[in-house]
């Protein structure tokens, strides 16, 4: 619990001093966000708003992570765990990528970055590489970071993807929260917000595995069905809290008016801690609730394409539909506090179904 309370602490405190320090380097060299010319005429004030503050994202989950371990290894001897360095892992791959985009649009001047290949090819290479590490490094127990099982809670031991699957499984996961994420960042600290709710929900639920281990439990254990066998549950507590802090820290100086953006750098970062905690804690499906509005931005990204290209009108005034609304009258704080609100919610729920099923595995 202290490392826990730790890693929140030195995450916090990093990204809140550093991200300054990013705005003033980044505003001397010139490296401002560059806004698209068909969004709401509001925005057109953000141009030339420093951007690439992912960095103090990246830079504050390493430090919190580290810190605490830093404490728990002077006290008990322990130290990172193979969950919680592949999680790290994947975000900080996402992040180059997305630090790439970040640097082109910024140097040719221009709202587009890397061409769609390029990045997807970005994303491809993490996500696979992290998929085939996922079933490497057993522990005593035999547990490895992730197993081949589709999951909800724990793993749907019936629905079985095999390896070669989970690895096309991860990259389709990988691909898709990075992008939902990415999508969430357009409005001055919408993402930052949701994803420290979301980053929120899962200290509670990767706490809560921690207490209730499958791992030495014995099979006929009482209550042994409702234990979890995930590998390294306390290290992926102090990643989601060490990531909420960042992200929390981030948002003083993100939030409306923002003074930085976290650009790509930042969300794609965002989407690969939520991909990577969503596998490694066995959690897929159940994340699809807990992220609510990274998916319903993304589908309305997908609806307004396929319903464009079909019938050559839209569903949204604009797409990711956050836009929508602003085009619609709504102020942009209006939308980012109801966004949040609306995340806060499918938090809850989310927490919600999971206990209820730890729950009914106890009755």
């Amino acid at each position: 619990m202290t490392q826990i309370l730790i890693a929140g602490a030195i995450s916090l405190a990093v990204s809140i001093l550093l991200t300054p320090v990013l705005i003033k380097v980044f505003s001397r060299q010139g490296f401002g966000q560059e806004i698209r010319i068909d969004g709401p005429k509001s925005h057109q004030a953000k141009r030339g708003t420093p951007s690439m503050g992912g960095v103090a994202i990246v830079a504050a989950l390493w430090l919190g992570y580290l810190g605490a371990h830093l404490v728990g290894f002077i006290d008990d001897g322990t130290g990172p765990s193979a969950s919680g360095l592949l999680v790290l892992g994947l975000a900080t791959a996402l992040a180059a990528v997305g630090f790439l985009d970040d640097f082109i649009k910024i140097y040719k001047s221009r709202n587009l970055g890397l061409n769609k290949t390029a990045k997807s090819v970005g994303q491809m290479v993490a996500a696979v590489i992290f998929g085939i590490l996922l079933l490497q490094f057993p522990n005593a127990e035999g547990q490895t970071p992730a197993s081949e099982y589709l999951s909800y809670t724990r793993d749907i031991n019936v629905i079985s993807l095999g390896a070669v699957g989970f690895v096309l499984f991860c990259w389709l996961v990988v691909a898709a929260w990075s992008n939902a994420v990415n999508f969430t960042d357009g409005l001055d600290g919408l993402a930052a917000g949701s994803a420290a709710l979301v980053m929120g929900a899962y200290v509670l639920i990767t706490f809560w595995q921690y207490r209730n281990p499958c791992a030495p439990l014995p099979a006929n254990a009482e209550n042994a069905s409702a234990c979890y066998d995930v590998r390294d549950p306390l290290d992926l507590a102090i990643i989601a809290v060490a990531a909420g802090g960042a992200c929390l820290g981030f948002l003083w100086w993100n939030a409306a008016p923002a003074k930085i953006f976290m650009g790509d750098t930042g969300s794609l970062a965002l989407g690969g801690l939520v991909a990577g905690l969503s596998l490694t804690t066995r959690t897929e499906l159940l994340m699809v609730v807990i992220g609510a509005l990274f998916v319903a931005e993304m589908i309305s990204v997908v609806v307004q394409i396929i319903f464009f290209r079909t019938t050559g009108k839209r569903v949204f005034r604009m797409a990711p539909f956050h836009h929508h609304f602003e085009l619609g009258g709504w102020a942009e704080t209006t939308v980012i506090i109801r966004f949040w609100l609306l995340t806060a919610i499918s938090c809850a729920l989310g927490l919600t179904l999971f206990y209820g099923e730890f729950i009914s595995h106890t009755a």
